[in-house]
């Protein structure tokens, strides 16, 4: 092998561990066990002659030459499988209308789009970040947006989503947890939720929230009611990038997804007695009837970028 080239496995093996965090994360993504992972990563940093990754007992952390690498990797490995597909007679070219939910991985998804770009140079996309109540609708079927990723939550003892969702087949890419979130830096008066014991008026709870048109929002406010919690709403914000700002700031406490965590932001301690949490998932919307084709094949190929990240 030329020296000066790259192995497109090892180089693929070296993205999936670094958006992973560790070794054995990484192993999963890319169905390999982990000695197979640790000796093609071995390999890849003895071809570079330098180290690519710092280890911890937490995991790995890019080095500043591995921070370097993965970016020229994505678009080595993207350019990769866009001349794969062209020769197949699957290149995607035209324009494509993508609406997706602002809770799906917040702090990655313009990475994501950048990649789908990539992979797809052809495609001109044009994203929209909408409300999952919104696209997940009737309003999906007038055409303001050809592919939807939304948010449902997963009501316990029932594989059916929460209020809002749709009757259609959709593909789940993605499952994580709901947690209770404030700030890091938080005092007792950012929640001022007293034990039952502790009065007969127990302090209201201080939260932060999103319009009620955000079905997870009126979620929470339901679970705070049905338990008889005592809360008031500090402050408002229109999207989840103010509400992770107004929670950082101390405005109180509120619900939200794993991923859209953040620096400055952690899950509420165990001992507050707040409500249990649902999980939530990402759905991919389905077809619709008399789809384009470029469409459908454009949602296979974002499906199969989503399931690998």
């Amino acid at each position: 092998m030329n020296q000066r080239a790259f192995d497109l496995n090892q180089l693929r093996t070296f993205v999936a561990v670094a958006e992973a965090g560790s070794v054995s994360a990484g192993a999963e993504r890319v169905f390999l066990s982990q000695s197979s992972v640790s000796e093609q990563l071995k390999k890849l940093e003895e071809r570079t002659g330098q180290p690519l990754f710092l280890r911890g007992k937490l995991g790995v952390t890019a080095t500043p030459a591995g921070a370097r690498l993965l970016e020229h990797a994505r678009r080595i490995l993207a350019m990769s499988e866009a001349a794969f597909d062209d020769l197949q007679g699957r290149s995607l070219d035209g324009e494509l209308r993508v609406a997706v939910t602002d809770y799906y991985r917040p702090h990655d998804i313009a990475r994501v789009l950048k990649s789908f770009s990539e992979q797809h140079p052809r495609l001109k996309l044009h994203v929209t970040v909408l409300p999952s109540a919104v696209i997940d609708s009737g309003e999906a079927d007038d055409a303001a947006f050809d592919i939807g990723l939304s948010l449902r939550i997963v009501v316990p003892g029932n594989r059916r989503a929460a209020a809002g969702a749709s009757r259609k087949a959709s593909t789940v890419v993605r499952r994580e947890k709901l947690l209770w979130v404030t700030s890091a830096d938080a005092d007792s008066r950012t929640f001022a939720l007293a034990t039952p014991h502790a009065s007969d008026h127990p302090s209201p709870l201080r939260l932060v929230l999103l319009p009620s048109t955000c079905q997870l929002q009126r979620f929470i406010v339901k679970v705070l009611n049905e338990r008889k919690v005592p809360y008031v709403i500090s402050h408002s914000a229109s999207g989840v990038a103010g509400l992770q700002l107004a929670l950082k700031a101390g405005l109180g406490i509120s619900c939200l997804n794993e991923s859209s965590l953040g620096a400055g932001l952690v899950p509420c301690a165990a001992n507050l007695g707040l409500p249990p949490l649902p999980l939530v998932e990402f759905h991919l919307l389905p077809a619709r009837v008399g789809e384009n084709e470029r469409v459908t094949q454009a949602r296979a190929a974002f499906a199969r970028l989503l399931a690998g990240i």
